[in-house]
């Protein structure tokens, strides 16, 4: 073949390395606008599993570049005046200067020609006289440009600014991230050791402190001076050095370029690097990407019988692995973004949320990287919840006013469909009593109603009647007497949701073939076109439904519940009231969201009022209707303060329900980020919950302080003792048992032993 690459760069270099090594019969050239020896970059960082992949393809360059990495296993991270290091991390930095000429001397031994300082403006110049064409022109590609139309690129700019700086100091033993306050805002560093002599030095900020600090208007040589006296305590005298001499004054400054093309070849023209997909510099995921791109083009190209089901599989393969890629970036520029958020943190903390902060990382993976790192950073979460040391995140005790948990573990509200005439029965006992007996610190009741019209169904369970408060306050007693766990009842109103099936009887959200009941809402809008207009509130409906409320409130105390939650979201009465997609009012109790919170938080503040003050309240919230023109995550840090204010001591964080339109974006742990900003942006206590399934995942949220209690739904549906079981597989011997099943409790801690023992062996 003959082939050409529109790019010098890693991406360009390694591909026609690894064409060459395939078959030596190709001849590839590669065009470079700059010189040889140009490069407007510091250091490259590599992982270990980058590097192996490399060893692989090419054992001779790989030793090459090996031979002048800088290695190191640790991660420091610098803040409020403490160094804080987590070893096992695995990666080596390299000099891109350096790294680019070692590539250039592999290739020039292979026979690619290589043609520097040679401009190209078209790839449509060279198509007809090459059989393949490689764009490698790099993140402002104009290849990329020239057929845009065809490779449909999403281009989304970030907003952190940064400069690539290079200093003489030594950081040789750790990548280290450094936090400085200055009187124009917060300042960060990513740096790291490339060679003997020189680390790269990346300095972050916000725009917002970018333009107080007055960098606009700063020379090349003051914006750097500038950044000397925010780090000079870390530079032991050293300076900051540039190498982009071809910029001048502010546009030093960058703002990253987040690039994906749905599609990456064009006939015999094809993306790669920084041209098809960017990964950002703070996984260092970039250089892997292009070096993972070379190798698997050239691999395809030999493998497949044609170049047209080469590029297919190319494009269909990486670009699944780009978007992994990719979302682990996302994830850790946009905690950069708002670190701001997590600065007051303590130190200890706030290291573990930057170490997690991909969800690459998880907490048991930090385990096996730095077990006596995560050790003592768990010591430190139990002291400070007053527990034991030595034990996980998720068995650490937590107080809301006169109520004390054991531990983390929540069971989550979940619909039962079971009760008769909204009396709670047999099932729900036997349901809840067994979720109790589990090892949760905390079980909810799904939500119990106010009246037979703010039912969901006609299977719902209510607090309206003296035979409501007796069910309920047998399951309580049951609870107190034989548990360790605390029992908190939802309460709600359907509202415009209401008069509906049981799910399997009929259909979810479908209405009743008979027996239907006149439904409220803030406005007479259907939920959907199946189901019957509601009837919009007037005031003497709210007074009614707030008397209601206060009502089953005190129904509650009396049955023994330790808690009660106010249910707020998932498009029931009072969400609707919140979200402006169902509140169309144009009274004092809609419009504003103040106004649409007039009514939901006057509810709450009756319900408070009845509700004994030593015993803990709780609202549920959707943080998000994932509708545009609905409640947003901006508007639900509002959400969140107001009722807080109002006297709730966590909110539930959840989200959408609210409107058949939805459009939730799934995945693991997908709530927890509203409830992360939730806590982290106004000190209240959340709790998460949402596609949450293990302890692994259960510790690093709370370790990490994105919510302080996580609610787990059908991990406890299929295994009402999840919790005594994940003790168990943990290795917790301080979880209680119930005292009848201590015999089952031994069998499993034994079993576990002989499996690590198998293990060690």
């Amino acid at each position: 073949m003959k082939v050409l690459c529109l790019g010098g760069g890693p991406a360009g270099l390694y591909f026609a390395i690894s064409m060459k090594l395939r078959d030596p019969r190709h001849q590839v050239t590669v065009l470079e606008r700059n010189r040889a020896d140009d490069t407007f970059g510091w250091g490259v960082v590599l992982s270990d599993d980058a590097m192996a992949r490399m060893k692989k393809n090419d054992a001779k360059s790989y030793e090459a570049i090996r031979a002048s990495f800088a290695y190191w296993d640790d991660i420091a991270v610098v803040h409020k005046g403490e160094r804080i290091v987590s070893g096992g991390h695995g990666f080596a930095g390299i000099g891109r200067m350096k790294m680019l000429l070692l590539l250039q001397e592999r290739a020039r031994e292979l026979g690619v020609e290589m043609k520097f300082q040679t401009e190209f403006r078209s790839a449509e110049d060279y198509r007809k006289d090459f059989d393949l064409v490689v764009a490698t022109d790099g993140i402002n590609s104009l290849v990329r440009r020239e057929y845009a139309d065809v490779f449909k690129p999403d281009i989304d700019q970030r907003l952190v600014k940064f400069i690539w700086l290079g200093t003489h100091q030594k950081f040789d033993d750790a990548f280290t991230f450094i936090f400085e306050k200055t009187e124009w805002g917060w300042f960060w560093a990513h740096v790291y050791q490339f060679d003997a002599d020189t680390a790269t030095f990346i300095v972050d900020c916000m725009p917002d402190t970018w333009d107080r600090a007055g960098f606009a208007d700063m020379t090349k040589e003051e914006t750097i001076a500038t950044c000397e006296r925010i780090f000079a305590k870390h530079l032991g005298g050293h300076a900051l050095m540039s190498n982009a001499n071809h910029l001048r004054g502010s546009a030093v400054w960058m703002q990253f370029p987040r690039v994906l093309c749905e599609r990456w070849y064009n006939g015999n023209v094809v993306l790669m690097g920084d041209a098809a997909a960017t990964g950002h510099y703070s996984i260092g995921s970039g250089s892997r990407l292009a070096f993972d791109s070379a190798i698997a083009l050239a691999e395809y190209l030999h493998s497949e019988p044609t170049m047209e089901r080469a590029f297919e599989r190319y494009q269909d393969e990486r670009r699944l692995e780009v978007l992994r890629l990719q979302s682990a970036a996302r994830n850790s520029l946009e905690w950069f973004e708002r670190v701001e958020r997590y600065l007051d943190m303590p130190p200890v903390q706030f290291a573990y949320s930057l170490l997690t902060r991909s969800q690459r990382i998880s907490h048991e993976n930090l385990r096996l990287r730095d077990k006596a790192w995560l050790e003592a950073a768990e010591a430190w979460f139990q002291v400070r919840a007053g527990g034991k040391p030595g034990r996980r995140p998720m068995f650490a005790p937590f107080r809301l006013r006169g109520m004390e948990l054991k531990n983390r573990i929540v069971v989550s509200p979940m619909a039962q469909y079971k009760a008769v005439d909204g009396c709670p029965n047999d099932w729900h006992f036997a349901h809840y009593a067994e979720r109790a007996k589990g090892g949760a610190g905390l079980v909810y009741t799904e939500m119990t109603c106010v009246s037979p019209e703010g039912r969901i169904t006609p299977g719902c369970p209510g607090l309206y009647r003296p035979e409501h408060e007796a069910a309920w306050k047998r399951l309580a007693d049951f609870i107190h007497a034989e548990t360790t766990a605390k029992l908190c009842i939802q309460i709600g109103h359907s509202g415009r949701k209401g008069s509906t099936c049981v799910p399997w009887e009929g259909g979810i959200d479908q209405p009743l073939a008979s027996g239907n009941w006149q439904t409220l809402a803030p406005s007479a809008i259907p939920y959907r076109p199946v189901n019957a207009k509601p009837r919009a509130m007037e005031r003497a409906d709210m007074d009614l439904v707030r008397d209601q409320f206060v009502a089953a409130t005190r129904m509650a105390d009396r049955a023994g519940a330790d808690m009660i939650e106010m249910h707020g979201a998932h498009g029931y009465l009072l969400g609707e009231f919140i979200s402006p997609l169902t509140n169309k009012r144009t009274d004092g109790f809609g419009g504003s969201l103040e106004n649409r919170l007039r009514f939901p938080l006057e509810v709450f503040s009756a319900m408070r009022a009845a509700w004994p003050a030593e015993k803990p309240m709780s609202v549920r919230i959707s943080a998000h209707d994932w509708v545009p023109g609905g409640v947003t995550p901006d508007e639900a840090v509002e959400i969140a303060r107001a009722f807080h204010a109002a006297g709730a001591d966590l909110i539930d964080v959840s989200s959408g329900q609210t409107d058949p339109a939805e459009k939730p974006v799934y995945g693991r742990m997908f709530q927890t980020p509203f409830s992360d900003r939730i806590r982290n942006e106004t000190g209240i206590a959340t709790m998460t919950v949402g596609n949450i399934s293990d302890f692994d995942q259960v510790n690093g949220i709370l370790m990490a302080g994105r919510a302080d209690l996580v609610a787990l739904a059908r991990m406890h549906l299929a295994d009402p003792y999840w919790t005594l079981h994940a003790a168990v597989a943990q290795g917790d011997q301080d979880t209680d048992w119930p005292a009848p099943y201590r015999g089952g409790r031994d069998l499993m801690m034994r079993l576990r032993e002989r499996q690590q023992e198998q293990i060690r062996v």
